[in-house]
């Protein structure tokens, strides 16, 4: 199989890591404000909720937002059909009530000589939702209408241990650590997100790893999981990652991966499915950013009896304009070499996305891109119509 030495070459240095840990997984936060940031009750009232006595003596904070959007289709008569392969964002010319999104948690503290504990637990509603659900839970919460509109992607805790530098196991229901676009929308700078995540990367996991910072450059993490997005009816599978920042924080290199069996609906047909993904980010200047993702998967035997592998090269560039307004570019090539997950048919997909981040007052972003799809070999667009689309979209993040 293509490439299949330098899977396992990579499979051999994770497994050398196994049960340690690496830096979490995120989209590009510096220009998007991070959940724990000003909202807009803070930004229009002054109060800050999570400072209050309240919320200090229970050790807990809590946060979210609300993601409204509106993808453009300029083919007009894509306007029965969808904007499909692009998911998300896949209503044309619609506006959709994208996420509500909550979370609550307690962090552990890792500078502590003692043992303390902390947990984490996300709720996600609205369209989104549906393309995070896990197998045989959020599933069977809420269907309306074939369209689930609630999901649970996080529900874990954490453990500190004060051994070495300091071991942190987490235990539960949590978001991957494969790739670099997540699917909180204020993880992300794009409202759209790439092909290698929607398609080729699994978005939660039920299980456990444990976080070890190995040096202060150094952070490794491993354990086991569930499969992809399934809660306990999968096998076991090993997910973990290493991840490497400079001194000064400017450059960091992430190497994550995931490996094990896969169940399917025949008795006896279980078969292996690894992948892995790399992620580089480099600030060249203080307002000047660039990310480099490679992601490479394989699957031994797929639901038709034949291997099937997925590879693909994203690469984005941020630039800080002004304190509250940034631009973005996201330029990927995502190859389904076998047709197995996104169409049934082999193709390469091709987007170019350009966009802004405007926060006109603390807690509330706007994000408006434009983007390009296209495919080489077959029409996956307009309902196999077109080999190609454009998207003018925009969304509204409004945080608590």
């Amino acid at each position: 199989m293509k490439k299949k030495g330098l899977v396992l070459a990579v499979c051999s240095a994770f497994f050398v890591s196994s049960l340690v840990h690496a830096e979490t997984k995120h989209g590009h936060e510096s220009l998007l404000e991070t959940p724990e940031d000003t909202g807009l009750v803070e930004s229009l009232t002054g109060y800050k909720y999570n400072e209050s006595s309240f919320m200090k003596a229970l050790g807990v904070k809590f946060g979210g937002w609300t993601e409204i959007g509106f993808a453009g289709n300029t083919g007009t008569s894509k306007s029965s059909h969808g904007n499909g392969p692009v998911t998300f964002n896949d209503g044309p010319n619609e506006f959709k009530l994208h996420q509500v999104y909550g979370f609550i948690e307690r962090e552990v503290d890792t500078t502590s000589n003692s043992i303390n504990f902390g947990f984490r637990a996300d709720l996600l509603y609205g369209t989104d939702a549906r393309f995070t659900t896990a197998s045989n839970f959020d599933t069977n919460i809420l269907d309306s209408d074939n369209q689930r509109k609630l999901a649970f992607p996080q529900a874990y805790v954490d453990v500190f241990l004060p051994i070495g530098n300091g071991i942190t196991a987490t235990m539960g229901h949590f978001y991957t650590l494969i790739g670099y676009e997540v699917v909180p929308a204020a993880g992300n700078f794009f409202f759209s997100h790439a092909y290698t995540m929607q398609y080729g990367e699994p978005f939660t996991h039920s299980g456990g790893y444990l976080t070890y910072p190995l040096t202060n450059n150094i952070t490794l993490r491993g354990g086991a999981v569930t499969g992809w997005d399934a809660h306990f009816n999968q096998p076991v599978n090993f997910l973990g990652s290493v991840a490497y920042t400079t001194d000064d924080e400017r450059t960091s290199l992430t190497a994550s991966l995931i490996t094990g069996s896969v169940e399917t609906a025949s008795p006896g047909a279980d078969h292996n499915r690894t992948m892995y993904s790399i992620v580089f980010e480099h600030d060249i200047t203080d307002r000047l950013h660039y990310v480099l993702q490679h992601d490479l998967g394989v699957e031994s035997g797929t639901s038709t009896n034949r291997s099937a592998e997925w590879y693909g090269v994203n690469q984005y560039m941020f630039y800080d304009i002004m304190h509250n307004l940034a631009a973005g570019l996201r330029v990927e090539w995502f190859r389904d070499d076998d047709g197995t997950r996104i169409n049934s048919f082999a193709e390469n997909y091709i987007g170019v996305t350009g966009g802004l981040n405007y926060t006109p007052i603390a807690g509330f972003t706007v994000r408006p891109e434009v983007r390009y799809d296209r495919t080489t070999e077959n029409k996956a667009f307009d309902n196999f119509r077109d080999n190609d689309q454009i998207m003018l979209s925009i969304s509204g993040i409004f945080r608590f």
